[in-house]
């Protein structure tokens, strides 16, 4: 099972889990860091995500993983908060962070460029708009973005 599979089925099985803790799903990343296979989930709730709340879902999810047997091979489950560089990986997200700075990469390049450091100015149907700080406007197919963060300004 690929990497991205694997989280797409690690989605359906944790969505009920956070959602019946009060909780919102914000993203599943399964990857190989330093030699250890590591399964991300992203959790985030109204006021934020305590530690207790990542135990709960850790330990919920945990159990159903095991049962299910979903991953093949022995990992590391990690449940955490977004953190100030949230993953913006649901058009939702993207709508929360209009006016903000972020950062983006796209699957296929725009003009020969496919990085992004600009303000997100818009969220459309299918897609977003940035603005560079040259001022040049951008939009972006939401299937043609690898992935997006929200920048941190300090």
């Amino acid at each position: 099972m690929r990497y991205t599979a694997l989280a797409e089925k690690v989605k359906e099985l944790a969505e009920p889990v956070v959602d019946e803790l009060g909780l919102e799903l914000v993203d599943v990343v399964y990857a190989t860091e330093s030699g250890r296979r590591i399964l991300r989930v992203i959790i985030d709730g109204p006021g934020g995500v305590t530690i207790d709340d990542c135990t709960m879902v850790s330990r919920e999810l945990g159990t159903l993983l095991d049962v299910e047997d979903v991953v093949p091979e022995s990992y590391s489950l990690e449940v955490s908060s977004p953190g100030l560089d949230r993953p913006l990986v649901r058009e939702k997200d993207f709508r929360n962070a209009v006016g903000k700075k972020i950062r983006l990469r796209t699957k296929e390049p725009l003009d020969g460029r496919r990085n992004f450091r600009a303000v997100l100015v818009g969220v459309g149907d299918d897609s977003v708009t940035l603005e560079d700080s040259e001022g040049r406007l951008w939009k972006i197919e939401l299937s043609n973005i690898d992935k997006a963060r929200l920048e941190v300004v300090l």
